[in-house]
Protein backbone atom coordinates (compact mmCIF):
# COMPACT_ATOMS: atom_id res chain seq x y z
CA UNK A 1 0.00 0.00 0.00
CA UNK A 2 2.79 2.43 0.92
CA UNK A 3 4.55 1.72 -2.37
CA UNK A 4 1.35 2.45 -4.29
CA UNK A 5 0.72 5.71 -2.42
CA UNK A 6 4.39 6.71 -2.60
CA UNK A 7 4.08 7.35 -6.33
CA UNK A 8 1.61 10.17 -5.66
CA UNK A 9 4.33 12.40 -4.19
CA UNK A 10 5.25 13.44 -7.74
CA UNK A 11 1.96 15.34 -7.91
CA UNK A 12 2.76 17.55 -4.92
CA UNK A 13 6.35 18.48 -5.74
CA UNK A 14 6.77 22.22 -5.52
CA UNK A 15 7.72 23.91 -8.77
CA UNK A 16 10.67 26.30 -8.82
CA UNK A 17 8.38 28.92 -10.44
CA UNK A 18 4.81 29.53 -9.27
CA UNK A 19 2.31 30.02 -12.10
CA UNK A 20 -0.98 29.72 -10.20
CA UNK A 21 -2.78 30.74 -7.02
CA UNK A 22 -2.88 28.86 -3.71
CA UNK A 23 -6.54 27.81 -3.86
CA UNK A 24 -6.14 26.70 -7.48
CA UNK A 25 -3.08 24.65 -6.52
CA UNK A 26 -4.89 23.03 -3.58
CA UNK A 27 -7.73 22.03 -5.90
CA UNK A 28 -5.65 20.61 -8.74
CA UNK A 29 -2.86 18.97 -6.74
CA UNK A 30 -3.86 18.18 -3.15
CA UNK A 31 -7.46 17.23 -3.98
CA UNK A 32 -6.28 15.09 -6.90
CA UNK A 33 -3.78 13.29 -4.65
CA UNK A 34 -6.42 12.73 -1.94
CA UNK A 35 -8.92 11.26 -4.42
CA UNK A 36 -6.29 9.04 -6.07
CA UNK A 37 -5.13 7.82 -2.65
CA UNK A 38 -8.73 7.00 -1.68
CA UNK A 39 -9.25 5.19 -4.99
CA UNK A 40 -6.09 3.13 -4.46
CA UNK A 41 -7.08 2.21 -0.89
CA UNK A 42 -10.60 1.20 -1.94
CA UNK A 43 -9.24 -0.78 -4.89
CA UNK A 44 -6.67 -2.56 -2.74
CA UNK A 45 -9.31 -3.41 -0.14
CA UNK A 46 -11.70 -4.55 -2.84
CA UNK A 47 -9.34 -6.83 -4.74
CA UNK A 48 -6.85 -7.94 -2.09
CA UNK A 49 -9.42 -8.76 0.58
CA UNK A 50 -12.94 -10.12 0.17
CA UNK A 51 -15.35 -7.19 -0.33
CA UNK A 52 -18.44 -9.25 0.52
CA UNK A 53 -19.17 -12.30 2.69
CA UNK A 54 -22.66 -13.80 2.52
CA UNK A 55 -24.17 -16.29 4.95
CA UNK A 56 -26.72 -18.69 3.44
CA UNK A 57 -27.66 -22.19 4.48
CA UNK A 58 -27.57 -25.11 2.07
CA UNK A 59 -25.69 -23.31 -0.72
CA UNK A 60 -22.01 -22.93 -1.55
CA UNK A 61 -20.77 -19.56 -0.28
CA UNK A 62 -18.62 -18.56 -3.23
CA UNK A 63 -21.33 -18.43 -5.94
CA UNK A 64 -23.66 -16.54 -3.59
CA UNK A 65 -20.91 -14.01 -2.79
CA UNK A 66 -20.25 -13.44 -6.47
CA UNK A 67 -23.94 -13.15 -7.34
CA UNK A 68 -24.72 -10.67 -4.56
CA UNK A 69 -21.62 -8.59 -5.38
CA UNK A 70 -22.31 -8.20 -9.10
CA UNK A 71 -26.08 -7.65 -8.72
CA UNK A 72 -27.02 -5.78 -5.54
CA UNK A 73 -27.84 -6.12 -1.88
CA UNK A 74 -30.55 -4.30 0.04
CA UNK A 75 -31.75 -3.15 3.45
CA UNK A 76 -35.16 -2.28 4.86
CA UNK A 77 -35.20 1.45 5.77
CA UNK A 78 -37.68 1.01 8.65
CA UNK A 79 -35.38 -1.58 10.25
CA UNK A 80 -32.71 1.05 11.00
CA UNK A 81 -34.81 2.44 13.87
CA UNK A 82 -35.60 -0.90 15.50
CA UNK A 83 -33.66 -2.25 18.43
CA UNK A 84 -30.70 -4.30 17.26
CA UNK A 85 -30.62 -7.86 18.61
CA UNK A 86 -34.29 -7.70 19.62
CA UNK A 87 -36.45 -6.65 16.66
CA UNK A 88 -33.77 -6.86 13.98
CA UNK A 89 -30.52 -8.76 13.58
CA UNK A 90 -28.56 -5.69 12.41
CA UNK A 91 -29.42 -2.07 11.51
CA UNK A 92 -31.43 -2.21 8.29
CA UNK A 93 -31.75 -5.98 8.27
CA UNK A 94 -35.38 -6.94 8.88
CA UNK A 95 -38.36 -8.74 7.31
CA UNK A 96 -39.12 -7.78 3.71
CA UNK A 97 -42.90 -7.68 4.09
CA UNK A 98 -44.78 -4.94 5.89
CA UNK A 99 -41.78 -2.64 6.24
CA UNK A 100 -42.06 -0.58 3.08
CA UNK A 101 -39.90 -0.78 -0.07
CA UNK A 102 -36.36 -2.08 0.22
CA UNK A 103 -33.34 0.19 -0.36
CA UNK A 104 -30.96 -1.36 -2.89
CA UNK A 105 -27.22 -0.71 -3.01
CA UNK A 106 -25.62 -1.06 -6.42
CA UNK A 107 -22.83 1.51 -6.27
CA UNK A 108 -20.17 -0.02 -4.04
CA UNK A 109 -18.30 -1.89 -6.80
CA UNK A 110 -18.06 1.40 -8.73
CA UNK A 111 -16.64 3.54 -5.92
CA UNK A 112 -12.98 3.06 -6.89
CA UNK A 113 -13.71 4.06 -10.50
CA UNK A 114 -15.80 7.05 -9.41
CA UNK A 115 -12.97 8.32 -7.18
CA UNK A 116 -10.44 7.96 -10.00
CA UNK A 117 -12.72 9.84 -12.40
CA UNK A 118 -13.20 12.60 -9.81
CA UNK A 119 -9.41 12.89 -9.45
CA UNK A 120 -9.01 13.31 -13.21
CA UNK A 121 -11.70 16.00 -13.24
CA UNK A 122 -9.83 17.89 -10.51
CA UNK A 123 -6.53 17.59 -12.38
CA UNK A 124 -7.95 18.73 -15.74
CA UNK A 125 -7.76 22.52 -15.05
CA UNK A 126 -4.07 22.17 -14.17
CA UNK A 127 -3.37 20.18 -17.35
CA UNK A 128 -5.21 22.80 -19.39
CA UNK A 129 -3.42 25.73 -17.72
CA UNK A 130 0.01 24.12 -18.21
CA UNK A 131 -0.81 23.81 -21.89
CA UNK A 132 -1.96 27.43 -22.13
CA UNK A 133 0.64 29.12 -19.91
CA UNK A 134 3.44 28.27 -22.29
CA UNK A 135 6.27 28.81 -19.79
CA UNK A 136 5.89 32.62 -19.79
CA UNK A 137 6.46 33.02 -16.05
CA UNK A 138 9.58 30.83 -16.06
CA UNK A 139 10.96 32.86 -18.95
CA UNK A 140 10.35 36.17 -17.15
CA UNK A 141 11.81 35.04 -13.83
CA UNK A 142 15.15 33.95 -15.38
CA UNK A 143 16.60 32.92 -12.03
CA UNK A 144 15.72 36.20 -10.32
CA UNK A 145 13.83 34.35 -7.57
CA UNK A 146 17.23 34.12 -5.85
CA UNK A 147 18.94 37.28 -4.65
CA UNK A 148 22.35 35.64 -4.89
CA UNK A 149 24.62 35.69 -7.91
CA UNK A 150 26.75 38.14 -9.86
CA UNK A 151 25.43 41.68 -9.46
CA UNK A 152 26.00 42.61 -13.10
CA UNK A 153 24.14 39.53 -14.29
CA UNK A 154 21.18 40.33 -12.02
CA UNK A 155 21.09 43.90 -13.31
CA UNK A 156 21.08 42.71 -16.91
CA UNK A 157 18.26 40.22 -16.24
CA UNK A 158 16.28 42.88 -14.40
CA UNK A 159 16.64 45.31 -17.32
CA UNK A 160 15.46 42.61 -19.74
CA UNK A 161 12.41 41.95 -17.54
CA UNK A 162 11.54 45.66 -17.25
CA UNK A 163 12.04 46.15 -20.97
CA UNK A 164 9.74 43.23 -21.75
CA UNK A 165 6.99 44.55 -19.47
CA UNK A 166 7.23 48.07 -20.91
CA UNK A 167 7.15 46.89 -24.52
CA UNK A 168 4.26 44.49 -23.91
CA UNK A 169 1.93 46.82 -22.02
CA UNK A 170 -1.72 45.77 -22.41
CA UNK A 171 -0.76 42.53 -24.15
CA UNK A 172 -1.32 40.10 -21.28
CA UNK A 173 -5.10 40.30 -20.97
CA UNK A 174 -5.61 36.99 -22.73
CA UNK A 175 -2.96 35.36 -20.49
CA UNK A 176 -4.86 36.41 -17.36
CA UNK A 177 -8.24 35.54 -18.89
CA UNK A 178 -7.12 31.98 -19.66
CA UNK A 179 -5.89 31.46 -16.11
CA UNK A 180 -9.02 32.89 -14.52
CA UNK A 181 -11.09 30.65 -16.79
CA UNK A 182 -9.20 27.65 -15.39
CA UNK A 183 -9.91 28.87 -11.85
CA UNK A 184 -13.60 29.20 -12.65
CA UNK A 185 -13.48 25.64 -14.03
CA UNK A 186 -12.31 24.50 -10.58
CA UNK A 187 -15.41 25.99 -8.98
CA UNK A 188 -17.67 24.49 -11.67
CA UNK A 189 -15.93 21.13 -11.23
CA UNK A 190 -16.62 20.97 -7.49
CA UNK A 191 -20.27 21.95 -7.95
CA UNK A 192 -20.72 19.32 -10.69
CA UNK A 193 -18.97 16.65 -8.62
CA UNK A 194 -21.17 17.32 -5.58
CA UNK A 195 -24.26 17.08 -7.80
CA UNK A 196 -23.23 13.78 -9.37
CA UNK A 197 -22.08 12.28 -6.06
CA UNK A 198 -25.51 13.10 -4.71
CA UNK A 199 -27.06 11.29 -7.69
CA UNK A 200 -24.59 8.44 -7.26
CA UNK A 201 -25.75 7.89 -3.68
CA UNK A 202 -29.48 8.31 -4.43
CA UNK A 203 -29.74 11.84 -3.03
CA UNK A 204 -27.97 11.07 0.26
CA UNK A 205 -24.62 12.84 -0.20
CA UNK A 206 -25.51 16.55 0.13
CA UNK A 207 -26.78 16.17 3.70
CA UNK A 208 -24.35 13.38 4.62
CA UNK A 209 -21.93 15.43 6.74
CA UNK A 210 -24.70 17.44 8.39
CA UNK A 211 -26.43 14.25 9.50
CA UNK A 212 -23.17 12.87 10.89
CA UNK A 213 -22.73 16.07 12.93
CA UNK A 214 -26.38 16.09 14.00
CA UNK A 215 -26.21 12.47 15.15
CA UNK A 216 -24.06 13.47 18.15
CA UNK A 217 -26.91 15.59 19.59
CA UNK A 218 -29.50 12.80 19.37
CA UNK A 219 -30.36 10.37 22.16
CA UNK A 220 -28.51 7.07 21.96
CA UNK A 221 -31.75 5.09 21.52
CA UNK A 222 -33.02 7.34 18.71
CA UNK A 223 -29.87 7.54 16.65
CA UNK A 224 -29.71 6.33 13.07
CA UNK A 225 -26.09 6.37 11.97
CA UNK A 226 -26.09 8.04 8.51
CA UNK A 227 -22.82 6.29 7.66
CA UNK A 228 -24.45 2.90 8.25
CA UNK A 229 -27.55 4.00 6.34
CA UNK A 230 -25.58 5.03 3.22
CA UNK A 231 -22.76 2.49 3.60
CA UNK A 232 -24.35 -0.47 5.43
CA UNK A 233 -21.98 -3.03 6.88
CA UNK A 234 -24.61 -5.80 6.90
CA UNK A 235 -27.22 -6.18 4.14
CA UNK A 236 -29.54 -8.79 2.68
CA UNK A 237 -29.45 -10.54 -0.66
CA UNK A 238 -32.03 -12.79 -2.32
CA UNK A 239 -30.68 -15.75 -4.32
CA UNK A 240 -32.96 -17.87 -6.52
CA UNK A 241 -32.20 -21.40 -7.76
CA UNK A 242 -34.06 -24.37 -9.11
CA UNK A 243 -34.96 -27.11 -6.64
CA UNK A 244 -34.95 -30.89 -7.29
CA UNK A 245 -38.46 -30.77 -8.76
CA UNK A 246 -37.76 -27.81 -11.01
CA UNK A 247 -39.49 -25.22 -8.83
CA UNK A 248 -37.77 -21.93 -8.07
CA UNK A 249 -36.39 -21.78 -4.56
CA UNK A 250 -35.77 -18.46 -2.79
CA UNK A 251 -32.80 -18.19 -0.43
CA UNK A 252 -32.40 -15.18 1.84
CA UNK A 253 -28.79 -14.48 2.74
CA UNK A 254 -27.10 -12.11 5.16
CA UNK A 255 -24.13 -10.29 3.61
CA UNK A 256 -21.22 -8.56 5.35
CA UNK A 257 -19.66 -5.64 3.45
CA UNK A 258 -16.28 -4.86 5.06
CA UNK A 259 -15.44 -2.58 2.11
CA UNK A 260 -18.06 -0.10 3.33
CA UNK A 261 -15.98 0.55 6.46
CA UNK A 262 -13.43 2.17 4.12
CA UNK A 263 -16.08 3.81 1.95
CA UNK A 264 -17.88 5.55 4.81
CA UNK A 265 -14.67 7.11 6.19
CA UNK A 266 -13.56 8.08 2.69
CA UNK A 267 -16.72 9.94 1.83
CA UNK A 268 -17.18 11.70 5.16
CA UNK A 269 -13.69 13.16 4.67
CA UNK A 270 -14.54 14.07 1.05
CA UNK A 271 -17.77 15.76 2.18
CA UNK A 272 -16.05 18.05 4.67
CA UNK A 273 -13.13 18.70 2.33
CA UNK A 274 -15.42 19.61 -0.57
CA UNK A 275 -17.44 22.00 1.61
CA UNK A 276 -14.26 23.84 2.66
CA UNK A 277 -12.92 23.79 -0.89
CA UNK A 278 -16.21 25.05 -2.31
CA UNK A 279 -16.18 27.98 0.12
CA UNK A 280 -12.55 28.81 -0.73
CA UNK A 281 -13.26 28.64 -4.48
CA UNK A 282 -16.31 30.90 -4.18
CA UNK A 283 -14.23 33.48 -2.30
CA UNK A 284 -11.42 33.14 -4.84
CA UNK A 285 -13.71 33.65 -7.84
CA UNK A 286 -15.35 36.59 -6.07
CA UNK A 287 -11.92 38.13 -5.49
CA UNK A 288 -10.97 37.63 -9.15
CA UNK A 289 -14.17 39.35 -10.31
CA UNK A 290 -13.44 42.23 -7.92
CA UNK A 291 -9.90 42.81 -9.18
CA UNK A 292 -11.06 42.63 -12.79
CA UNK A 293 -13.31 45.66 -12.40
CA UNK A 294 -11.90 47.58 -9.44
CA UNK A 295 -8.62 49.53 -9.62
CA UNK A 296 -8.50 50.08 -5.87
CA UNK A 297 -8.83 46.35 -5.22
CA UNK A 298 -5.89 45.67 -7.54
CA UNK A 299 -3.78 48.35 -5.85
CA UNK A 300 -4.59 46.96 -2.38
CA UNK A 301 -3.84 43.40 -3.47
CA UNK A 302 -0.43 44.47 -4.76
CA UNK A 303 0.32 46.35 -1.54
CA UNK A 304 -1.00 43.63 0.73
CA UNK A 305 1.38 41.05 -0.65
CA UNK A 306 4.43 43.34 -0.50
CA UNK A 307 3.40 45.85 2.15
CA UNK A 308 6.89 46.76 3.32
CA UNK A 309 8.45 46.98 -0.13
CA UNK A 310 5.92 48.77 -2.33
CA UNK A 311 4.57 52.15 -1.28
CA UNK A 312 1.00 53.16 -1.85
CA UNK A 313 2.04 55.70 -4.52
CA UNK A 314 4.01 53.12 -6.51
CA UNK A 315 1.21 50.53 -6.29
CA UNK A 316 -1.34 53.13 -7.41
CA UNK A 317 0.85 54.32 -10.31
CA UNK A 318 1.43 50.80 -11.59
CA UNK A 319 -2.23 49.84 -11.30
CA UNK A 320 -3.37 52.94 -13.19
CA UNK A 321 -0.83 52.59 -16.01
CA UNK A 322 -1.11 48.90 -16.88
CA UNK A 323 -4.01 46.69 -17.96
CA UNK A 324 -5.56 44.06 -15.71
CA UNK A 325 -3.60 41.37 -17.58
CA UNK A 326 -0.29 43.19 -17.07
CA UNK A 327 -1.19 43.70 -13.42
CA UNK A 328 -1.79 39.97 -13.01
CA UNK A 329 1.61 39.14 -14.52
CA UNK A 330 3.25 41.61 -12.11
CA UNK A 331 1.28 40.12 -9.22
CA UNK A 332 2.46 36.61 -10.09
CA UNK A 333 6.04 37.82 -10.52
CA UNK A 334 5.82 38.97 -6.91
CA UNK A 335 5.44 35.31 -5.89
CA UNK A 336 8.61 34.35 -7.70
CA UNK A 337 11.13 37.19 -7.71
CA UNK A 338 13.48 38.08 -4.90
CA UNK A 339 11.65 40.80 -2.87
CA UNK A 340 14.34 43.47 -3.35
CA UNK A 341 14.56 42.81 -7.09
CA UNK A 342 10.78 42.83 -7.35
CA UNK A 343 10.59 46.22 -5.63
CA UNK A 344 13.05 47.67 -8.12
CA UNK A 345 11.18 46.18 -11.09
CA UNK A 346 7.84 47.59 -9.95
CA UNK A 347 9.36 51.02 -9.34
CA UNK A 348 10.89 51.08 -12.80
CA UNK A 349 7.62 50.10 -14.45
CA UNK A 350 5.68 52.67 -12.38
CA UNK A 351 8.15 55.37 -13.45
CA UNK A 352 8.46 54.54 -17.15
CA UNK A 353 5.09 53.03 -18.13
CA UNK A 354 2.92 55.33 -20.19
CA UNK A 355 5.77 57.75 -20.96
Amino acid sequence: MLKLLGGLKEFIKRRPVTVDGTVFRVHVTFTTVVLLACSIMVTATQYVGNPIQCIVEGLPTRPVNTYCWITSTFTMPDAFRREQGVSVAHPGVGPEHGGGPAKYYTYYQWVCFALFFQAMMCYFPKWLWDMQEGGLMSTLVMGLHFGLGAEQERENQKKILVHYMLTHIKKHTWYAAKYWTCEFMCLANIVVQIYFMNRFFDGEFITYGLRVIGMSSEHQDDRVDPMVYIFPRVTKCTFHKFGPSGTVEKHDSLCLLPLNIVNEKTYIFIWFWYVMLLLALVLMVGHRILIMYNLKARKNALRYRHYRLITDDVAKAVTNKVSVGDWWVLYMLGKNLDPIIYREVVREIAKKAGN
